[in-house]
């Protein structure tokens, strides 16, 4: 039985953007809710044009019942074409991965979207011809290579007014001066120096044009490799030890090369281990982290059990939660980049040590660790401008692969991996640990994450700085001359407006200037659901164990070798980390000062706002970090129009706008999906008498046990 709504009448256009094109369209598609497994669902049209995948029913063309948290660019029934993972045609009942030519079209599409939606439409009432249109167009323009020129990005550029909002606070790290300014800001001008010998790219088109390096460094040898084997300066702590990184030279070479190079950087490392430069530590990445190959499994695993298609699947799949969790393998990755980050926050605070990471491209790895690091002991990374500012430099400008590493062009699935995801989950942990020591919040994130998939900004879609340059030059229709003027994704005002733009600032973030000793003592956001796996008594208690299984690990992997002054590995002692781990933790938190995560054990939490958003059975009704900050804001609109009347019967001037903070109304009545989702239906665990839930009786115990940690329906306040 299929509950359906009329089909519309009243014709229904899609709202295009400024060099969008309607390039095919089906009418009569149903779109089915997957709420709760049933056939409940509505038609409407299915359209694709060159830059999305979108659905319009009768609701669309209303601004009725809008969200609190709309997206400008993309609404809740829109797909951008970078942003779709996989599409499967069901053919009587059976499912089958949809890649270039069909010959047979089907009578279901479901589209698996990266940010991890699913949409199915039933095409079976629409007309043969139509399905034939609208099939072929989405798998051709989603899931085949392109070329860059052929991205959305430049249509866009090309057509779109040019009238962004100025004040962006984000430093862009584009010129000489603000290299200049951020090693003035760190205090590191004394002893490193920004360079112009790449302008023109005349080093190398794989780094920006300007970049710092350590003063004693010659421009002759910055040129003789291609910038490879040379130091490049990340960014100071306050106690003068730097965090450097260097691209690696290629392993597989003949003897007489291979000897030059080790010469080469032999002299690097002497003339950098001289005063008045720090002792230096190198740690070769490439073998003491997983490989990129291996955090891209992980995730594809992960990523699975989130995809969801019904009720049934959820409930089937949550009582062989934990061991779903820990097969992928993704929270331990997580674990072990967020450890890799304290061990090299722990040389430059307490050994006042240079650190040297060294990977092939120092474009992947390195990025995360080196941002990291910096979020863990800069607290102006964990302002909103200087978060953007530290993306920028590490990321955009550094040089991170953001067209291949997301398979934007469809044109190698070996060069995919989630290395930005993986940096942007392991902030998460830290924002989740210590909410008040971030001007940003969890939503914030997400959203960040969302605008990966989002090409009408040029900030995640290109390999390099070089890239981005070469391409700006070029006039796609007769109206543009000079050059394309691309968006960044740091103006939030392009897909949010002010009131949006609210939930991604945090109001209990602990401002430098007002310190406040009362808020030292925070109490810790419970999780909703059991997120982290749990400590098993068949492995060592992890509180005693923390490092002990990966000391030799550890001892083997960081590149120790004696030259000069340099600090050998096994020269210290194998338990300096965990004390330094636990001295900290055993002191009041600084919100300004060094933050160290928790990662023993089921500290490692999933990232929920973005993992369970769109899955209405994994919701609380009145519940979740949402309603927590609901109940804040409300508190704070009172005690901020309290103190307005104090002010008025004092004859006080009144300061600050006391209206800025958004109206978050019957807090009860949100659940935890919001904003991106709006309230559902109360989800309820089927009884079916299925083969699935027979063998589960006998475990009754153990659901019982998995459920003590899943209220569906509590308010966690």
């Amino acid at each position: 039985e299929i509950h359906i709504k009329e089909p519309v009448e009243k014709e229904v256009n899609p709202r295009l953007l400024p060099g969008e094109l309607l390039l095919c369209e089906a009418s009569t598609v149903y779109k089915y809710i997957q709420e709760d497994g049933s056939n409940r669902g509505t038609y409407g049209k299915l359209v694709c044009t060159n830059f999305k995948i979108s659905f319009l029913d009768d609701d669309s063309a209303s601004d009725d019942n809008e969200p609190q948290f709309k997206n400008k660019i993309v609404g809740e029934n829109d797909i951008t074409l970078q942003c779709v993972d996989q599409i499967y045609g069901v053919y009587d009942e059976k499912k089958k991965l949809l890649t270039g030519q069909l010959r047979k079209y089907p009578e279901k599409l479901i589209i698996y979207c990266k940010d991890l939606r699913v949409f199915n439409f039933c095409l079976r009432y629409t007309k043969e011809e139509e399905v034939k249109r609208i099939v072929s167009g989405i798998v051709h323009h989603s899931q085949t290579p392109k070329l860059l020129k052929r991205l959305f990005l430049f249509s866009y550029a090309s057509a779109a007014p040019n009238n962004t909002d100025g004040r962006n606070q984000t430093v862009m790290f584009e010129t000489l001066e603000d290299w200049r300014d951020e090693l003035e800001r760190t205090k590191g001008n004394v002893k490193y120096k920004a360079v112009t010998t790449n302008e023109g790219y005349r080093v190398s088109e794989k780094l920006p044009l300007y970049f710092v390096v350590p003063i004693c460094i010659s421009e002759e040898s910055i040129l003789k490799y291609e910038g490879r084997g040379i130091p490049i300066w990340c960014w100071s702590c306050h106690n003068g030890a730097a965090l450097l990184k260097m691209s690696s030279f290629p392993k597989e070479q003949d003897d007489s090369t291979s000897q030059m190079q080790k010469a080469f950087l032999d002299g690097i490392y002497k003339t950098i281990s001289k005063p008045p430069y720090e002792l230096l530590k190198m740690d070769d990445l490439s073998s003491s982290l997983p490989s990129l190959q291996d955090i891209q499994t992980a995730y594809t695993r992960f990523k699975q059990l989130f995809l969801i298609d019904n009720s049934t699947d959820f409930w089937a799949t949550d009582v062989k939660w934990f061991s779903l969790l820990e097969s992928t393998n993704w929270l331990e990755i997580i674990r072990r980049v967020l450890k890799k980050a304290i061990e090299v926050a722990e040389c430059l605070e307490i050994q006042h040590t240079n650190v040297l990471l060294i990977e092939e491209s120092a474009t992947d790895l390195c990025c995360v660790i080196s941002s990291l690091v910096q979020v863990m002991m800069d607290s102006y990374s964990r302002t909103k401008s200087g978060f953007q500012s530290l993306i920028q430099k590490e990321w955009v400008v550094g040089g991170h692969g953001f067209l291949d590493r997301c398979n934007h062009l469809h044109k190698s699935e070996k060069e995919e991996a989630p290395v930005f995801l993986l940096l942007l989950n392991c902030v998460w942990q830290l924002v989740q640990q210590y909410p008040p020591a971030f001007e940003f919040t969890e939503t914030y994130l997400t959203v960040l994450s969302d605008s990966l998939y989002v090409p009408i900004f040029s900030t995640f879609f290109f390999n390099s700085q070089h890239q981005r340059d070469t391409n700006k030059s070029g006039e796609s229709l007769k109206t543009q001359s000079g050059p394309f003027r691309f968006l960044t994704v740091w103006d939030w005002s392009v897909q949010f407006d002010p009131k949006a733009q609210a939930f991604l600032n945090n109001p209990l973030y602990a401002e430098k200037p007002k310190p406040d000793k009362s808020q030292r003592k925070t109490a810790r956001f419970k999780h909703q659901r059991q997120l982290s796996l749990p400590l098993t008594q068949a492995k060592p208690s992890t509180k005693r164990g923390f490092f002990r299984e990966e000391t030799d690990h550890l001892i083997k992997n960081i590149l120790g070798k004696r030259i000069g002054k340099f600090i050998n590995s096994s020269d210290e002692p194998p338990n300096s980390l965990r004390e330094f781990y636990d001295s900290w933790h055993s002191k009041p938190v600084d919100y300004h000062g060094l933050l160290l995560p928790r990662i023993d054990g089921p500290e490692i939490k999933v990232w929920a706002q973005r993992y369970l958003r769109w899955i209405p059975e994994a919701q609380l009704h009145g519940g979740g970090t949402i309603a927590t900050a609901a109940k804040i804001l409300d508190l704070m609109e009172e005690v901020q129009s309290l103190q307005v009347k104090m002010d008025e019967e004092h004859s006080q001037a009144v300061s600050g706008d006391v209206h800025s903070v958004p109206m978050l109304r019957n807090s009860a009545r949100l659940s935890s999906l919001f904003p991106f989702a709006l309230l559902q239906r109360q989800s309820v665990k089927p009884a079916l008498p299925t083969s699935t839930w027979k063998d589960l009786e006998d475990e009754d115990d153990l659901v019982r046990r998995d459920d003590e940690f899943v209220d569906l329906s509590g308010d966690m306040l």
